[in-house]
């Protein structure tokens, strides 16, 4: 420690949405994957304390099981994405403990579903199973909910939230000469996002467009951060069991969706149902820890995680459809100049003893 910061030659990890599967087994993969020797030091973030005990808890528990050599310390910040003061508290919380970050990954994927529209659900099952369970519309959600700050929630808790904290945070990122992964979705196509309405308030697709938001952002800033000897990349991890839309499933429909999924992938060739969220966790890993990252090639580029009919993984490669990423740019760029207007002087201590 110097100062009160972590200054030694740990690699601090910090992992939003750590309590969702996809969060838990990034943490997994990342313990499996890099160097056994290295300490490493989890940054656990979620909106409640408890949640927060839970992640690092099971965490613990999985290092424990692992051949892991060196030391693995674990930390936490709380933060609301969507309250602008929690997201600066949270920048406060990091700059105060860490003089370097190596690896973010923004994994915020709140949305504001309302249900499941089972009639239609079946008439897509029936018309096209695969389409059905990749590139579902009977996931229904609410249309124009704001947050507290006034801000389109979705946009505000999957894109501008993130991003404000992260461009707060790029000092230490660049001495860190970290490195950004953004979790996009399968589901972040044009089609998601209209230009004209940027904060998602007028659509019944506001996480998709949040998901298409961030594919657009990643193209109008990765080559601004390698000034600063940061990279940034984006991934999609295919599709799985998430927690988020357990609540609208019994046993019957969890299981039906599962059996579902299974016979995308063996039967039907689907490349993307990975079921398992360490496999989907596999392109987060890939792009933190095992590409060549000397020369900053690929960063253009959507990586996604991918497996065979068998089970297998491997990283698809794909490209991403560039329209509207200046404009997407320009109206975070103006966002962010009001809220460094808002929040002068809104700093408070959000630290909770554990």
């Amino acid at each position: 420690m110097h100062n009160g910061k972590v200054v030694d030659d740990r690699k601090v990890i910090v992992i939003t949405g750590t309590n969702s599967n996809l969060g838990l087994n990034i943490a997994y993969r990342f313990i499996d994957t890099s160097d056994k020797e290295t300490r490493l030091t989890f940054v656990v973030t979620s909106r409640t304390l408890p949640r927060v005990k839970e992640a690092i808890n099971l965490i613990k528990a999985y290092t424990h099981k692992s051949k892991r050599t060196g030391i693995v310390d674990y930390d936490y910040f709380l933060v609301d994405f969507t309250n602008m003061v929690s997201v600066l508290n949270a920048y406060y919380e990091l700059t105060k403990t860490y003089d370097a970050i190596h690896y973010f990954f923004v994994n915020a994927a709140q949305g504001v579903y309302d249900g499941i529209d089972w009639v239609g659900a079946m008439k897509e099952v029936i018309a096209n199973p695969l389409e059905a369970v990749t590139n579902p519309t009977y996931k229904m959600q609410k249309v124009g909910v704001k947050s507290k700050d006034n801000m389109g929630l979705v946009f505000q808790a999957n894109v501008f939230g993130p991003y404000y904290l992260l461009h707060k945070l790029l000092p230490l990122l660049s001495a860190g000469n970290g490195t950004i992964i953004w979790i996009s979705s399968i589901m972040s196509g044009p089609k998601y996002l209209s230009l004209q309405d940027i904060e998602l308030l007028r659509t019944d697709s506001s996480y998709e467009g949040s998901k298409r938001l961030v594919d657009l952002l990643h193209l109008a800033t990765y080559k601004e951060l390698k000034s600063m000897g940061i990279h940034q990349y984006i991934v999609q991890p295919g599709i799985f069991t998430s927690h988020s839309f357990f609540k609208y499933l019994n046993v019957f429909t969890f299981y039906g969706m599962l059996l579902l999924f299974y016979i995308a992938r063996i039967f039907l060739g689907s490349k993307w149902h990975n079921i398992s969220g360490y496999k989907a966790a596999n392109a987060p890993i890939y792009v933190a820890l095992e590409m060549d990252k000397s020369n900053y090639e690929g960063e253009e580029l959507k990586y996604g995680s991918a497996t065979t009919r068998s089970g297998k993984e491997y990283i698809k490669a794909q490209e991403i459809i560039p329209i509207g990423s200046s404009d997407v740019y320009d109206y975070i760029k103006l966002k962010e100049k009001e809220w460094d207007e808002k929040l002068k002087g809104q700093i408070t201590n959000t630290r909770i003893p554990m």
